[in-house]
C-alpha cells in the first residue's frame, strides 16, 4: 500500500511540473469537493446535494485553483521571488487588500446567486449585512496562512497548501454556523 501511495504521489508531482495550471485547478476542485460533503454531513443534511457539491466544484476548479495560481506566479513577479521577512510581509499585505476581499465578495454572490437560486435583491442584502464580517473574519486568519505561505512553501506548492487550508477553514465555518444555528434554537 505503501508504495501505491508513493506512486500516485510521484504522478501527482509530475503532472503539477508539466501542467501546473490544470493541476492546482483539479486540485481546487477535488479540495472544494471535500470541504463541500464534509460541511453537507456536519450541517446534518441526510443526502448529499449534488447539485450544490458540482457548483462547489465547478468553482474551485474554474475559478479558485486558476486564480491563485496566476496571483502567486504575479506576486513572485512583483516581489522577484524573495522570501525575507519584510518583503514575505508586503506579499501578505498585497495579498490581504486586494485578492482577499475579492474572493470572499465574489464566492458570496456565486454562492447566493448560483449556488442557493436567490434573487439579486436578496443576495444583495446578505452581502450587506454579512461582508464585512466575513471578511473581518479572514483578515484574523489568512495573513497567518499567507506568511507562512509565502516564507515556507515553494512556489509551486502555494496554490495546494492554501487549498488545503481553504478545505478546514470551510469546515470550520460551517462547524460555526451550525453551533450559532444550536444555540438560538
Amino acid at each position: 500500500m505503501g508504495s501505491m501511495a508513493k506512486k500516485g504521489l510521484q504522478q501527482y508531482l509530475l503532472q503539477l511540473q508539466k501542467h501546473p495550471l490544470r493541476t492546482k485547478a483539479i486540485t481546487a476542485g477535488v479540495l472544494s469537493a471535500i470541504s463541500d460533503i464534509v460541511a453537507q454531513k456536519i450541517t446534518g443534511i441526510q443526502k448529499l446535494q449534488i447539485k450544490r457539491l458540482l457548483l462547489k466544484v465547478l468553482f474551485g476548479f474554474a475559478y479558485l485553483g486558476p486564480f491563485g495560481h496566476f496571483l502567486h506566479l504575479v506576486l513572485d513577479k512583483i516581489f522577484k521571488g524573495k522570501k525575507d521577512p519584510k518583503t514575505v510581509a508586503k506579499k501578505v499585505v498585497l495579498e490581504q487588500v486586494t485578492s482577499s476581499p475579492w474572493n470572499n465578495l465574489l464566492f458570496m454572490l456565486y454562492y447566493g446567486l448560483i449556488i442557493e437560486g436567490r434573487p439579486w435583491v436578496q443576495v444583495k442584502s446578505n452581502v450587506a449585512r454579512e461582508y464585512p464580517k466575513i471578511q473581518y473574519t479572514a483578515w484574523t486568519f489568512w495573513p497567518v496562512v499567507g506568511w507562512v505561505n509565502h516564507l515556507y512553501v515553494p512556489l509551486q506548492f502555494r496554490v495546494i497548501f492554501h487549498s488545503v487550508i481553504a478545505c478546514c477553514w470551510g469546515i470550520f465555518l460551517n462547524l460555526r454556523a451550525r453551533t450559532v444555528a444550536l444555540k438560538k434554537g
